[in-house]
């Protein structure tokens, strides 16, 4: 299985007029380096949660189609872009998108074959089965955002690499990210 970023987040749930506002910073001087304080803070988020945190388009490449569905890491899954896959004679196929159907009752969502159906048959090759999808929130939750804003704050406070002072867990800041968790995946 790979997942790989097809199209990168355009924003992020932090703004740096929103970041500038949290450090009390009020000059134009570092805006460069707090706008990647903001793309790093939020890729962390994303890692530590295992959830796509700004609007992204991701593709999941597997070599089958599997019989329970297909699981689609890094919830929450806004849409499927498409379902791609090889067929048993080597031509690259597009699933309407009538024969699925995406199931984001829960996080991770599943990719399932339309009722009645099955997935078709895939050539038995390396990535033969391709899902291209869009992942994250249209409107961050609060906490994330908090938890955001709070390593941002770290970050530029402890800046240098090799700090006198290097950065504490902070385990109040990291429970502000538990309900978001995506557990046992």
């Amino acid at each position: 299985m790979g997942l790989k970023i097809i199209t990168a987040p355009s924003t992020e749930p932090v703004s740096l007029v929103e970041a500038k506002a949290h450090l009390r910073v009020d000059h134009a001087d570092e805006d460069a380096l707090i706008s990647s304080l903001v793309s790093a803070a939020r890729e962390e988020c994303e890692h530590l949660l295992e959830r796509a945190i700004a609007e992204q388009t991701l593709e999941l490449s597997i070599d089958e189609f599997p019989a329970d569905g297909i699981k689609l890491p890094r919830p929450p899954v806004m849409s499927i872009t498409s379902v791609t896959y090889v067929d048993e004679d080597g031509v690259t196929q597009t699933m309407a998108s009538g024969d699925y159907y995406l199931d984001d009752a829960q996080a991770p969502a599943w990719l399932l074959p339309a009722y009645g159906l099955d997935w078709p048959a895939a050539r038995a090759e390396a990535n033969a089965v391709k899902v291209r999808y869009v992942a994250g929130y249209a409107d961050c939750p609060e906490l994330i955002r908090a938890w955001i804003l709070l390593r941002i704050g770290k970050l530029y406070a402890n800046r240098e690499a090799d700090s006198d002072k290097p950065a504490q867990p902070s385990p109040f800041v990291d429970r502000l990210l538990d309900r978001y968790r995506v557990w046992g995946v």
